[in-house]
């Protein structure tokens, strides 16, 4: 018998993903215990688990309709019932509408993973759309909604980003962003030039050592670098929209595309930078004498300067 066909084999990919579930809940009582960074370090710990659990279960074709829904229930309670309990407990617990908003970013997370599960039957989906996700991806949402606690935890002071109305904003900002339809690069499907391969490399081992010796700050400074790439992700959907000759077509062929579209919309630049200057060179033909020598502006504005200065 084969080892993919081995039923223990085939339920390490489900008990990864309950590992991850216990992690996420674990920050909940981290956060009681006023222990914030290990409250970071259990959800990111669910993450690097989810993010583990799918491709284990692809690679052992141990794929189950049960895994899946598994999957389902441990991102939401990871990701989306455990970072609202953790800012919950942390500094929400004496305000009314702390609970409310809470409440708003666990249903955002768990509209967001009821939508992506029925996007996975969807075919009719355009060739390119497995390039994005829609929205932001329930990890980095859990991960995101939690940066308040991080700086915390990384200065050990509280300041204006601990304020209850400051962290009330940033989680209804993140669940928006999980449940919109915004799009999100996929890391799953993404294609490194060949050129950049290096200095890629190079980033992964700085991020890596940056974790390493300050953790909370380098997820931090990860995390809003995966904002800022939003607008980016934005464009790229909206341009492959606009193309279908392109979505069939390889990296390279696709970056070709882009700066010939977009040599097509910018304005053509000056032929002289004296923009001001080149009517005065233009040329004239002689009076009465028009195949014969020519005469520019220049000439005859100070041909006429000197009649209009010479004594009558």
């Amino acid at each position: 018998m084969s080892v993919r066909t081995t039923p223990g084999v085939r339920l390490l990919p489900n008990a990864i993903t309950v590992l991850a579930m216990c992690a996420g809940l674990s920050a909940i009582q981290f956060a009681l215990n006023d222990q914030l960074a290990a409250a970071v370090a259990a959800v990111a710990a669910a993450a690097l688990l989810d993010g583990l659990d799918g491709r284990l279960a692809r690679l052992l074709d141990a794929t189950t309709r049960m895994g899946a829904e598994l999957d389902s229930l441990s991102d939401a309670m990871s990701f989306g019932v455990a970072p609202a309990l953790t800012l919950y407990a942390w500094q929400l617990q004496d305000n009314r509408v702390g609970w409310v908003v809470a409440l708003i970013y666990a249903v955002c997370m768990v509209l967001r993973l009821a939508r992506f599960n029925t996007l996975l039957d969807d075919t009719e989906q355009p060739p390119y759309a497995k390039e994005f996700f829609v929205g932001v991806p329930a990890p980095a949402a859990g991960l995101l909604v939690l940066v308040p606690l991080m700086i915390t935890a990384h200065l050990g002071r509280e300041g204006w980003w601990s304020e209850p109305a400051v962290i009330m904003l940033w989680m209804a900002l993140v669940g928006g962003l999980a449940v919109s339809r915004v799009p999100t690069l996929s890391l799953k499907t993404a294609k490194v030039p060949p050129q950049l391969v290096a200095p890629l490399l190079v980033l992964v081992v700085v991020a890596a050592g940056g974790i390493a010796v300050f953790p909370v700050i380098s997820l931090v400074i990860v995390l809003l670098v995966y904002l800022l790439h939003i607008p980016y992700a934005v464009y790229r959907h909206h341009w492959l929209a606009n193309h279908p000759e392109a979505w069939s077509a390889p990296p390279r062929e696709r970056r070709a595309m882009r700066r010939r579209s977009q040599r097509r919309l910018g304005l053509r630049p000056p032929l002289r930078r004296r923009v001001a200057g080149a009517a005065r060179r233009v040329r004239l033909p002689r009076r009465g004498q028009p195949d014969g020598p020519r005469r520019s502006w220049r000439r005859l504005e100070l041909r006429r300067n000197r009649d209009e200065q010479a004594p009558r």
